[in-house]
C-alpha cells in the first residue's frame, strides 16, 4: 500500500525539523528532513524517537537560512552523506553566515522556487514566500494522490501561497503569534514591528485567514507550527484555526518546539 506520512521534530523559533516520508509497494521508501534547526545530537535523538536513523534520509530540504531552520543541517549532511536541497539565494546566505569551510565537501542541489521536482518516490512543489530571507521557499509534499502543504515562515498570504495550499489533504501552517501579546512582550520594538510586518511571520488570525481562503474539500488533517513560546499559547492557536472549520479546538494538532507530533500517515 502506497502512503505518505510525516511528523514534526520539534517546531519553533528554537530549532525546526519536518520528517516527511513517502512508502511505496514493498520495500520502496523516501525519506525526507524538511529543515534542521537542531544540533546533531539532539536531532539524532529526536529521529531515533521515531524509529528513524539519519543514514536513512535521502535529502536535507531547507527552506531558508535563519539557523532555527538550518543551524544542525550542515553538521547532519555531512556526517551521514545526505543531499542537500535549497534554493540558490538559501545557500549563499548558509555560506556568508556559517563559513565555505562549514559548507565544504557537501552534495548541494539547488531548487527553483517554481520548478517541481522529485527526491524518490516524493513529488516537491515549491513556492515562494515574503519573509526577511535570501530566497525562502516552502514546498507541498505529493505521493500515492495526496498532498502535504507545508508554510511555516511568512508574513503574509500571497496569491501563490493560496495557489499551491489549496486542495491539500494535510497542512502543517505557521501560529506563530498573537498580536496582543506580541504587543505587550519584552521585545525591543523593532523586533515587535519586524515579526508583525509583510516579511515577518504570520498571526494566529492571519493563518485563520489564510486558511478561510483555501479550497479545503480533501484536507483531513491540521497542525498548527512555528508557536512562539513568548507571544502565544497552544489553545489561542487552535481556537482561531477550529473557528474557520467549525470544529472543536481539540481537532486541531500542535506542533511543539520540544516534542513536535507524532506520525500522520495519508492514506
Amino acid at each position: 500500500m502506497q502512503t505518505l506520512r510525516y511528523t514534526s521534530l520539534g517546531s519553533g523559533s528554537e530549532g525546526n525539523a519536518l520528517l516527511i516520508e513517502a512508502a511505496g509497494d514493498g520495500e520502496s521508501r523516501s525519506r525526507l528532513l524538511l529543515d534542521c534547526g537542531f544540533g546533531l545530537r539532539d536531532v539524532t535523538r529526536r529521529l531515533a524517537e521515531r524509529g528513524v536513523a539519519p543514514e536513512s534520509l535521502d535529502a536535507i530540504l531547507v527552506t531558508h537560512e535563519h539557523n532555527d531552520h538550518v543551524g544542525g543541517a550542515l553538521r547532519l549532511a555531512r556526517r551521514h552523506g545526505i543531499a542537500l536541497y535549497c534554493s540558490h539565494g538559501t545557500w549563499t546566505s548558509v555560506v556568508q553566515s556559517q563559513g565555505a569551510a562549514a559548507a565544504a565537501d557537501l552534495s548541494v542541489r539547488f531548487v527553483c522556487s517554481h520548478t517541481a521536482f522529485s527526491v524518490g518516490d516524493l513529488e516537491i512543489q515549491p513556492f515562494p514566500v515574503p519573509h526577511d530571507a535570501r530566497e525562502p521557499t516552502q514546498f507541498v509534499f505529493v505521493h500515492a494522490g495526496k498532498r502535504l502543504g507545508v508554510l511555516t515562515d511568512t508574513g503574509c498570504a500571497t496569491a501563490c501561497i493560496v495557489e499551491h495550499l489549496n486542495g491539500c489533504d494535510a497542512l502543517v501552517l505557521e501560529c506563530n503569534h498573537d498580536p496582543q501579546l506580541l504587543a505587550h512582550s519584552d521585545y525591543p520594538d523593532r523586533l515587535k514591528r519586524r515579526i508583525a510586518g509583510d516579511y515577518g511571520h504570520l498571526s494566529n488570525a492571519a493563518a485563520a485567514d489564510l486558511l478561510d481562503r483555501l479550497d479545503r474539500s480533501r484536507l483531513q488533517h491540521l497542525h498548527a507550527a512555528h508557536l512562539s513560546r513568548q507571544n502565544n499559547r497552544p489553545e489561542l492557536a487552535a481556537a482561531a484555526l477550529a473557528e474557520v472549520l467549525r470544529v472543536s479546538a481539540a481537532d486541531i494538532g500542535i506542533a511543539s518546539q520540544d516534542e513536535g507530533f507524532d506520525w500522520v500517515t495519508l492514506a
